[in-house]
């Protein structure tokens, strides 16, 4: 997994009215928490881009005053109106704990039922895991080539080592469904035997001769 770099300034005070002070200016507070001692710090908004807003996971070196711990994001906070990121939590890894990371799920191949004319339905994007830091992967590949129409692959089917996916087994990560455009050959019904031609007349009454 990819490291990326924050540079932090400790906090001389903590509270409301200094973390609107940190906000003015283009500031994020922040707190690293997990380790012998809790810090609080300040970092660049702009240093988050790497961190938040990439599709991507990773770890991240915070640097504050030349001290460098290795940590991941565990919840950033958001301004209800304007989604501004206004407060970030670091947990510092400890490598004989484990840490908790929602990973990205990448699907790899072509669809077999998709080429058949199937609708891919791609419901889990992340899944939430568990394990030591080095276990960790960046990302969770997927094969669904083997994927027909009707089939797919779920939480269960995910297997890591070293690492435990704490979504429930049975949801549904992707799957191969049936398209309109795609229509299921019947057999043909058989024709109808015909019905049977009417029987002649000849036991009808005989019509009555005529008058001389």
């Amino acid at each position: 997994m990819k490291i990326v770099t924050l540079s932090g300034s400790p906090r001389a005070n903590v509270g409301k009215v200094d973390a609107t002070l940190l906000r003015n200016t283009g500031k994020v507070p922040c707190v690293l928490y997990g380790g012998k001692e809790q810090t609080h710090f300040s970092a660049d908004e702009t240093a988050f881009r790497h961190i938040i807003y990439t599709p991507e996971v990773c770890f991240v070196e915070i640097d504050i005053n030349g001290k460098k711990t290795k940590a991941v994001l565990q919840e950033a906070q958001y301004h209800k109106i304007s989604d501004k990121l206004i407060h970030a939590d670091f947990l510092e890894i400890v490598a004989t704990k484990p840490v908790v990371m929602n990973v990205p799920v990448k699907l790899k191949g072509q669809s077999e039922g998709v080429k058949a004319g199937g609708k891919l339905n791609f419901k889990q994007r992340m899944l939430k895991v568990r394990g030591l830091a080095d276990k960790l992967p960046g990302q969770i590949d997927i094969d669904i080539t083997n994927l027909t129409i009707g089939k797919g692959v779920s939480v269960g089917d995910v297997k890591i080592d070293g690492v435990e996916v704490l979504n429930p087994k049975n949801i549904s990560v992707v799957s191969v469904n049936m398209s309109r455009n795609v229509v299921e050959e019947t057999p043909a019904a058989a024709p109808k035997a015909a019905a049977p031609a009417a029987a002649p007349a000849a036991a009808a009454a005989a019509k009555p001769a005529a008058k001389k």
